[in-house]
């Protein structure tokens, strides 16, 4: 898994914060199937259970992880569609 820190803009973001497991891999999921082929999506997670999970799920869907920031209140992924 990649933890550079994020440099690219984003085409979409979305704020799971305070979304529990395994909602928040449904709702990431969900919104990179709606996105164009090659779109980068920012998502925003909580520590813990969602920071553990949602990565290594997305990775384990096909999805590309670019990159993983710890943002000191939430953790920001950038994923490509």
């Amino acid at each position: 898994m990649n933890h550079d820190e994020i440099n690219s803009i984003a085409d979409v973001q979305l704020d799971l914060r305070g979304t529990p497991c395994p909602i928040n891999f449904v709702r990431t999921k969900l919104r990179l199937e709606q996105m164009e082929a090659g779109q980068l999506l920012e998502v925003w997670l909580d520590r813990g259970e969602p920071i553990e999970q949602v990565p290594d799920s997305l990775v384990m869907a096909g999805y590309h992880l670019e990159a993983m920031e710890d943002r000191s209140q939430y953790f920001a992924l950038q994923v490509r569609s």
